[in-house]
């Protein structure tokens, strides 16, 4: 006969694990570092150049104290070392730099960057890195439209940086914002510039994408963001990011032609029909680039970034091994610098090409290393995304959409590095150092000592870790 037990097996009921209070401030803080980071120049604009820095060198330090506070879990030998080695050799540069204060200078930006971008991969797991960049990137473009209505209904006419409103007429790349949000004119953000918003907004529309691919929660709202992204993107009208647009589209067409197949031999035509559709394309886009920059509004030059080139080239052929040292970005004051190139009237502060720019800083050896670094990023963010997560016999577990995004953001990076030298700063470097960082670290989203040491994100408590 069956007893009913007054003492079942399992456990009692219990609410679900939420996050502590300190891993929500951990959370916050990171979406605040990558807010600094995808904001760039608007705290120079807003604040000025000395409460910038100031703001930078004590998001570093409270990092780095976080971080020592926290001790995630880090492999050493499972390190970028090829970025730390870009970073070594620019740090040895200011041994020959012709420029070493600028060097000094920019290398604090250049080391405060790789720590932030190595803090946030190690105490985040991978749909808590997704989310808290979300978050960082609906920071960006709310504000940023918010800032192109506050100057478009009540300033009414541009605005220069410190909300100085213009008083006579400037050259227009002084501005912070053109007004021109209802007139139809391009558009530039808090950033100040429509060439730095519109690959933001591009990488906006990816994260947000993802996020809801990966059913997040609200989704109905992740379409909202994900419009708003897609407006600003058309208004920047930023012919780089409509580049990197198309280089998007291609790679993510790529990726799911390759997750359909069954075994390793079916993604060779896959990958014959992308080398062929690649090369083929940026070929067809060099020899097409007049009638291609005539549509897009752009000169056939890229609006006088070959002129840029030429300069840069002559004087990186003068030492071509070791490079004139580092400075990113070329700090407009040093008499090096200083009206060496001028455009529109003021000195223009990088190559416009970051494989340019390298070679100029860091010479042929300094070139390697970035290549390296790209390839070794790409490489495994590439199989990140094709493979299907697999770390013993079981070999049909679910695709995740997460794996798709540091491949797509690299292919941005990539695009936008041919005509400027934005990924080997701010947001751009942060990004390429935190995905290769975390693939290494974190080779399948949710598993393995990383991911397992802040479980609780997923709901579960925290796993011990041997």
């Amino acid at each position: 006969m069956a007893v009913h037990s007054k003492h079942p097996a399992s456990a009692p009921p219990a609410p679900p694990v939420r996050e502590t209070t300190g891993h929500l401030l951990l959370r916050g803080w990171c979406i605040f570092v990558l807010f600094m980071a995808l904001s760039g120049t608007a705290w120079i604009h807003a604040f000025g150049e000395l409460t910038a820095a100031i703001i930078t060198i004590a998001g570093g330090v409270l990092s780095v104290a976080l971080w020592f506070m926290i001790r995630p879990p880090v492999q050493v030998r499972r390190l970028p070392w090829f970025a730390l080695g870009y970073v070594l050799w620019a740090t040895l540069s200011i041994l020959w730099s012709a420029w070493p204060q600028a060097t000094a200078l920019t290398l604090l930006l250049l080391w405060i960057t790789t720590v932030q971008a190595f803090f946030v991969g190690s105490v985040l797991t991978w749909r808590e890195l997704v989310r808290t960049l979300a978050s960082a990137l609906k920071w960006v473009m709310a504000l940023s439209l918010v800032f192109e209505v506050w100057v478009a209904v009540f300033v009414r006419v541009p605005l220069l940086p410190g909300f100085v409103p213009r008083v006579e007429k400037v050259d227009p790349i002084l501005y912070w914002s053109r007004a021109n949000l209802f007139d139809g004119g391009r558009i530039q953000g808090i950033m100040g510039n429509a060439n730095l918003l519109g690959p933001v907004a591009l990488l906006a529309i990816i994260v947000f994408s993802i996020r809801y691919a990966a059913r997040a929660p609200r989704r109905m709202l992740l379409l909202a963001w994900i419009v708003l992204s897609a407006y600003l993107f058309y208004r920047a009208a930023s012919a780089t990011a409509y580049i990197a647009a198309a280089g998007v589209a291609i790679v993510l067409v790529t990726v799911l032609l390759m997750r359909r197949t069954r075994a390793p031999g079916e993604r060779r035509p896959y990958y014959i029909g992308y080398a062929v559709v690649g090369l083929g394309g940026a070929l067809a886009f060099w020899l097409l680039r007049d009638p291609v920059f005539t549509a897009l509004g752009r000169s056939d030059d890229l609006t006088g970034r070959e002129s840029i080139w030429a300069a840069v080239l002559e004087r990186a052929s003068e030492r071509p091994i070791v490079g004139w040292g580092f400075a990113t970005p070329w700090v407009p004051w040093d008499p090096a610098f200083d009206g060496w190139i001028i455009d529109h009237g003021e000195t223009v502060m990088q190559a416009h090409n970051m494989w340019v720019d390298v070679y100029l800083q860091l010479g042929l050896i300094g070139l390697v290393l970035m290549g390296l670094t790209f390839l070794a990023a790409i490489w495994r963010s590439w199989f990140f995304a094709v493979d299907r997560p697999r770390w013993d016999l079981r070999d049909d577990r679910p695709y995740s959409a997460l794996t798709l995004l540091p491949t797509l953001t690299f292919t941005i990076l990539l695009v936008q590095g041919l005509a400027e030298s934005a990924p080997l700063l701010a947001w751009g470097w942060m990004l390429l150092l935190m995905f290769g960082f975390k693939i290494k670290q974190s080779p399948h989203v949710g598993e393995g000592p990383a991911e397992q040491s802040a479980a609780i994100e997923r709901g579960e408590p925290t796993k011990q870790v041997p």
